[in-house]
């Protein structure tokens, strides 16, 4: 019996050129899928970014208003972005793709943006200590600063004092003159960067010179910074400086930048607009992407001048309050400001860090009952950032602290008052077990361990 015969196949006698028909089936296949793509107008992916962080500051804000609902007698409301989420320009990775900020609308729109930024930052301490003790505070403040504390250190002065020493030429009345002393560089490279210095002062947005980009990789870097002139540059020149140095420099050089070019400026910038430009609070925000360099390069160094007033400390402390910082370099951070002579506005910087509400280490916790207990015998009136941080310390850590000195606490509260603080510290000293009564076995452990990174972090900052 004959066998069945299946369908046959239809074969393309010429494989490699395409059936008429069937491409045209086909194409009106991909025609039809497609056909929803062309109807509809696709969204930028920067576009998209701006629409996603928007959604998330509403949804923040929506959080914000319930915590307030639950917890309306919280002395304020610290909110913190992801590490790395700090503003659109920010997530560019490319500093030739920058376009500045204010899309080309003028420095009078830069100082709009500024105005709003810094009411913003005053309500935020306004509403920490109320608006009738700002003034009141700032009085005090100003008692604990330092009047024989000479002039901020910049790259300048370490470059002209160093010139001076190895060429005898240079007098005294040469350095002081307008002509700058120059390095001992080629004078190809000289020409070269003093070109770059020239461009930096005008430059908004747009590319970077390439020369400027091998900066960090030079031996003589600072020399060749020094060129220049970066006290001279635009606010957008020294963020895009702070992004590429935060990224290549190794963090002991990124330390020199933000302490002899950096914080100077900002200073500088403050005190004479008395407000700081939006390109240059960006990049306070951008130099906390290396923290280290950050604290031992501008905190630090901000609080050790011993002439920090109030206007600065609250728009520095701004920027420790929107990005999130490493536990361990926070913890390092509270234990320098509690050793360091104190300025009146450490204070602040302490409560800032303490709200963070990180578990620190018995050593640092130890190191702040000492700070506050050495304003004992202390005459002058202290100001109200000064209880208030202590009231932050006690309420954070209250079941960490030794016994006998909750003690030594309740007998500096009797030193030192506050008609509304002092109650509310007593309160919470109280109402508290101390160390080592009815202690969890596994939070023991949890600190031992974070006792033992903390050490090592802390020799990386001596």
């Amino acid at each position: 019996m004959p066998k069945k015969r299946g369908r046959e196949r239809h074969h393309n006698p010429e494989p490699f050129l395409g059936d008429d028909d069937g491409a045209s089936v086909a194409s009106k296949k991909r025609t039809k899928s497609k056909q929803h793509q062309t109807d509809e107008t696709l969204i930028s992916s920067g576009m998209s970014a701006k629409i996603l962080k928007q959604a998330q500051l509403q949804q923040r804000e929506v959080e914000d208003d319930e915590n307030r609902t639950q917890n309306p007698n919280a002395l304020s409301d610290i909110t913190e972005e992801p590490h790395g989420v700090e503003s659109d320009d920010d997530d560019e990775d490319d500093p030739d793709e920058f376009g500045g900020f204010l899309d080309n609308r003028g420095e009078d729109e830069a100082f709009k943006v500024t105005n709003r930024m810094t009411k913003e930052i005053g309500k935020e301490y306004e509403k920490v200590l109320g608006k009738a003790a700002v003034e009141e505070d700032e009085k005090l403040l100003d008692a604990f600063l330092s009047k024989d504390a000479g002039r901020q250190l910049t790259l300048a002065d370490l470059i002209v004092a160093r010139i001076k020493e190895n060429d005898s030429n240079i007098t005294p009345s040469n350095a002081n003159s307008d002509m700058r002393p120059l390095p001992k560089l080629d004078a190809d490279t000289i020409e070269i960067f003093k070109g770059v210095g020239q461009f930096l002062k005008k430059y908004t947005a747009g590319k970077v010179p390439k020369p400027f980009k091998h900066i960090p990789s030079m031996n003589q870097w600072e020399d060749v910074l020094y060129l220049t002139e970066p006290e001279n540059w635009s606010p957008n020149a020294m963020y895009q400086a702070t992004r590429i140095f935060a990224s290549n420099l190794t963090a002991k050089k990124v330390e020199r930048f933000y302490k002899l070019v950096l914080l100077p400026r900002v200073r500088e910038d403050i005190r004479k607009n008395k407000r700081l430009h939006f390109a240059l609070y960006q990049a306070l925000k951008k130099s906390l992407y290396k923290p280290a360099a950050f604290f031992k390069g501008i905190l630090l160094p901000l609080c050790e001048s011993g002439t920090c007033n109030l206007r600065e400390a609250v728009i520095v402390g701004s920027v420790l309050q929107k990005v999130s910082i490493p536990p361990l370099h926070s913890s390092v951070a509270v234990m320098k400001l509690a050793d360091m002579e104190y300025c009146g506005t450490t204070s602040y910087f302490i409560k800032l860090l303490l709200e963070k509400k990180y578990a620190l280490p018995y050593r640092v916790i130890d190191a702040l009952v000492g700070h506050f207990m050495r304003f004992m015998n202390e005459t002058r009136v202290m100001p109200v950032i000064w209880h208030q941080s202590l009231l932050a310390f006690v309420e954070r850590y209250k079941n960490d602290i030794l016994n006998e000195d909750k003690d030594n606490l309740r007998v500096l509260l009797q030193t030192q008052k506050h008609d509304l603080v002092t109650r509310e510290i007593r309160k919470e000293l109280d109402n508290s077990r101390s160390r080592g009564e009815k202690e969890d076995d596994l939070m023991s452990i949890d600190i031992l361990l974070f006792s033992f990174l903390f050490a090592s972090c802390f020799n990386c900052f001596t």
